[in-house]
């Protein structure tokens, strides 16, 4: 059995939410959260509480062991683009893209 949770939308590009998500696949639940909690960048807070997510929707609605869960699989695809324009010499504009995510988490019981 497994859980699953989504976080859309994510207002971080999916290159730097990436490096997170690489800490803690396969790890135990314990043991990922407390990576989570020590990393210094700003997405770990997100993905702190899309973990307790999944493991609150393994417990509830599929009836797992909390204490024998792992990250079976994380992965994070790229959302929409929003394009803004930064004003430049001349009258000429440049190109903003602000990449956003799509961040799932898997938890499987061991």
């Amino acid at each position: 059995m497994e859980a699953k949770a989504v976080l859309r939308y994510l207002k971080t590009s999916p290159q730097k939410t990436r490096l997170v998500i690489d800490l803690i696949r396969g790890k135990k639940i314990d043991e990922a959260l407390t990576l989570l909690a020590h990393s210094d960048k700003a997405v770990s807070r997100d993905l702190v509480k899309l973990v307790k997510s999944a493991m609150a929707n393994a417990e509830n609605t599929k009836n797992l062991n909390v204490d024998r869960l792992y990250v079976k699989a994380a992965y994070v695809d790229g959302g929409p683009v929003l394009k803004r324009t930064h004003a430049k010499a001349m009258g000429r504009g440049s190109l903003i893209r602000r990449r956003t995510s799509h961040v799932t988490v898997v938890l499987g019981e061991a």
